[in-house]
């Protein structure tokens, strides 16, 4: 008589996966400011849900919690911040217990979380998917980046690590690398924490934020172009998708010089050697983040060089990120499985065999990536506005007189059927303000935003345009209150 065996049946490759999250009874979230990174996840994992601080679908997309009293709180400072203020919240707490199976509360991913976060999770009997918050603060960290590649193999801009206590001491520490230099601190985004540095009066500008960090990542500056790759490690290896082209600094989107303000993924985005070379290096990082212990979704950020055609690491985030949204829609990832999905699957109590290299062999081909742009618009102007009304969440279009208007309630992107609509995900909504760098949403787009040369197409501009005009504000009488308005700006939502 054979044997009984409780053994779980490996699920095997990607079909047994996707069969797998349909039929999934665990309840999972993604708890943050809003459901942006991981948009339209709830199609592919049966049980998904999002809990979000800001409503942006009005209460009519069916997947999205979002707790309707506002409690006091202490001053947002971070998203971490918000993520712990939504833990505590008791209808977010009744709502989970409410949904719980068997007993368990379910898993839960963040876009940020910290210690504290980790342990709230852990009172309301959460488990949550991604690495520890220590570790992933420390290759947060821009300057433990630089060491970490070093150790895969993946080449950095000329660079040194350092503390800077003046300009005559930066001066000493970075001869090799020219005049003109770039700054970044160990930690920030979007800008706020790369300075470009050519002279004493530019250093004194930023000097505040230079020398109280005890290292600094300190490069030479180069004629770049900007791109990002997501990927994900896994217990078979690190699946790497398609290279992007990303938009940077356009003051049309943000105030920010050096700041991220949107993506491209199109099959011919840079030359087909530059491709091969992210891909590679990518792979490589990801096998070194294994090593270190890592495991899950990361992105890297490339620069490169315009005079030489080199290819050099700018950054790593080691979560989902700002480009996730591009990433998951694309045709590669709507053929095989979104990147998300691959990182659930290592979070999961079941064995699974995966070809990872069948899988970045497909993805690599031209003809599994189609064309989307997305568009991070801020509030560009140095003032602050009440808003009395703003754009609705949904599809919006063209007509043939010119005007964009909005066409229809969606909660999709795919629902975008040319290149003459656009799905538009609101964040700054009515009763709120806008000011220097407050996100006021996401323009995601079939086709192309810029130019070969790295420039806005006139399209993009009319569509920025558009979307602004829709936002009719007035300046706020309360003097007292645009000041705390202005104290609350500065840190990333997406």
């Amino acid at each position: 008589m054979a044997k009984k065996t409780n053994e779980v049946k490996p699920l095997k490759g990607l079909s047994d996966i996707r069969r797998y999250f349909h039929r999934n009874e665990e309840p999972i979230y993604f708890i943050s400011a809003t459901n942006f990174n991981l948009l339209g996840a709830d199609e592919w994992i049966k049980g998904f849900k999002f809990i979000c601080y800001i409503e942006c679908f009005n209460g009519l997309h069916p997947n999205v919690f979002s707790p309707k009293e506002e409690l006091p709180h202490e001053e947002f400072e971070s998203i971490e911040d918000i993520n712990n203020y939504l833990l505590q919240h008791p209808e977010v707490q009744d709502y989970i217990k409410s949904r719980k199976k068997n007993g368990k509360a379910g898993k839960a991913m963040f876009l940020m979380f910290d210690e504290k976060t980790e342990k709230l999770a852990k009172k309301l009997g959460l488990e949550i998917c991604f690495p520890s918050a220590k570790m992933r603060t420390s290759m947060d960290n821009k300057v433990n980046t630089n060491r970490i590649a070093e150790k895969a193999g993946v080449a950095c801009v000329p660079y040194v690590l350092s503390n800077v206590k003046d300009y005559d001491r930066l001066r000493k520490i970075s001869g090799k690398l020219g005049d003109e230099l770039v700054i970044q601190t160990p930690f920030g985004d979007s800008g706020h924490t790369t300075f470009f540095i050519s002279n004493k009066e530019e250093f004194e500008k930023h000097e505040e934020e230079i020398v109280k960090e005890k290292e600094v990542k300190i490069m030479k500056r180069i004629n770049c172009r900007g791109s990002a790759i997501e990927a994900c490690v896994t217990r078979h290896g690190t699946i790497v998708a398609p290279l992007m082209t990303e938009l940077v600094g356009f003051p049309e989107l943000t105030p920010y010089k050096g700041g991220w303000c949107g993506n491209e993924i199109y099959a011919d985005a840079f030359t087909p050697d530059i491709r091969r070379k992210a891909r590679k290096y990518t792979q490589l990082f990801g096998d070194q983040l294994r090593k270190e212990g890592y495991k899950g979704y990361f992105e890297l950020d490339f620069l490169i060089d315009q005079d030489n055609g080199e290819v050099y690491l700018g950054e790593l985030n080691p979560r989902v990120t700002g480009a996730s949204s591009i990433t998951n829609h694309a045709v590669f990832a709507l053929a095989d499985a979104p990147l998300f999905l691959f990182h659930l699957i290592d979070w999961m109590d079941v064995p699974y065999e995966l070809s990872v290299k069948a899988i970045n062999d497909r993805w690599a081909r031209p003809e599994n990536i189609d064309t989307w742009s997305q568009l991070v618009i801020k509030h560009t102007k140095d003032s602050i506005e009440y808003i009395r009304e703003a754009p609705p969440t949904g599809i919006w279009k063209k007509f043939k007189d010119g005007s964009i208007e909005f066409d229809r309630m969606d909660s999709h992107r795919r629902a975008v059927e040319s290149e003459k609509e656009a799905f538009f995900l609101r964040i700054a909504k009515e009763g709120g303000y806008l000011y220097e760098g407050a996100d006021m949403g996401i323009l995601v787009m079939r086709g192309r935003l810029m130019t070969d040369d790295f420039k806005l197409t006139n399209r993009a501009r009319e569509w920025i345009k558009a979307i602004q005009d829709h936002y009719i504000t007035e300046i706020p009488q309360n003097e007292e209150l645009a000041e705390e308005v202005t104290e609350m700006a500065g840190f990333k939502l997406m």
